[in-house]
């Protein structure tokens, strides 16, 4: 169970959004909507623990998350707007680095190009990538790398529809699991039983 408790945000002198609850059991998932500026980003981002609420806590199965960072970290995946792919290295060897961070083989980087259909670009150096693959390869580290819990910021941009089926397939597997997904998003993903928290502006 992943949980918020009166979660507040300042950004500089402003108060972004305060008293916000949420409460994301195994399978579930939450999509974040709201427009620009309400703090999706930035609830995300305290949800991964980059950026510090102003007030609150999080709690993991019922203990607080910032009792021990580095282990909340463990579990976790963020996926944001820039996609953390090395140039230079290829399809193949950016999907590998991700996954041998957290000890998992080969199996698990050719699954991930499976996934996200990319298998086929596997020895393909990122710089020669299009938007749309770039996006897939990144969004390969969700597979390669298992965590419980997925923090996605639009992580359908420059998706083409065959992308995005990806995506919401490889997220229904994670629910199937018992994988945590809490997603800021302004397209409907399609998931089933997903529960909606609306951010407003300040």
């Amino acid at each position: 169970m992943f949980q918020g408790q009166g979660i507040a945000c300042d950004r500089g002198e402003r108060r972004i959004f305060s008293d916000l609850d949420f409460s994301i059991a195994p399978g579930g998932a939450m999509v974040l909507r709201g427009p620009n500026g309400s703090g999706k980003t930035s609830l995300l981002r305290i949800a991964a623990t980059l950026l510090g609420a102003a007030d609150g806590r999080l709690l993991w199965n019922g203990s607080e998350i910032l009792a021990d960072i580095e282990k909340h970290r463990t579990r976790l995946h963020f996926v944001g707007h820039q996609d953390a792919v090395k140039g230079a290295l290829s399809v193949w060897e950016n999907v590998a680095v991700w996954a041998d961070i957290r000890g998992a083989g080969d199996r698990c980087v050719d699954a991930a190009l499976a996934a996200f259909e990319i298998s086929h670009l596997a020895d393909t150096p990122a710089q020669y990538l299009s938007a749309g693959q770039h996006r897939r390869v990144a969004l390969a580290r969700l597979v390669a790398s298992p965590a419980a819990l997925w923090l996605l910021d639009e992580p359908t941009v420059s998706l083409d529809a065959e992308g995005t089926a990806c995506l919401r397939r490889v997220i229904a597997d994670h629910r199937a699991a018992r994988g945590i997904v809490m997603a800021a998003t302004h397209i409907d993903l399609g998931l089933d039983d997903v529960e909606l928290l609306h951010l407003k502006l300040p």
